[in-house]
């Protein structure tokens, strides 16, 4: 009897630390509506960032509240992790590029294509991951982590 009870409690422990939050419809459209819409934007950085510059801030505004929204879901340390890399502006990811793109005013059409390669593989391990929720996907965006 103990025998059973200490293996099925460690079945539970192991169960509880394997949890990851569930398939949810809001976060997979708005990861999509974020990349293009930030993919897009992204396009106009060789013009003057003043006159993208209520864009720009709206679409940061949907990045932080995105951020908010992940942060309060239960077992979503991994997805949060990453909308919080996106949205860091000292990273070299969206929030990043619009930073360097309102203190350069201007930025290069090679600098904007690299950047948005970078921009759209982070997006989209969001994406792979918010429609299936499998160990491989989470480990494309651990290791997009600890390389960011």
């Amino acid at each position: 009897m103990l025998i059973t009870f200490t293996v099925l409690a460690s079945v539970c422990l192991s169960c509880e630390s394997l949890k990851t939050a569930v398939f949810d419809q809001y976060s997979y459209q708005q990861a999509i509506s974020i990349k293009v819409e930030g993919l897009h934007l992204m396009d106009e950085a060789t013009q003057s960032y003043n006159t993208f510059e209520v864009e720009v801030e709206e679409l940061l505004l949907e990045l932080e509240k995105m951020v908010e929204y992940e942060k309060n879901k239960p077992n979503n340390v991994v997805t949060f992790s990453m909308w919080n890399t996106i949205a860091n502006k000292d990273k070299n990811l969206l929030a990043g590029f619009f930073k360097r793109w309102k203190t350069d005013d201007q930025l290069s059409a090679a600098f904007t294509r690299e950047a948005k390669q970078q921009v759209s593989e982070a997006l989209d391990l969001i994406i792979k991951y918010e429609a299936q929720k499998n160990t491989a996907n989470e480990n494309n965006i651990l290791n997009f982590l600890t390389n960011n």
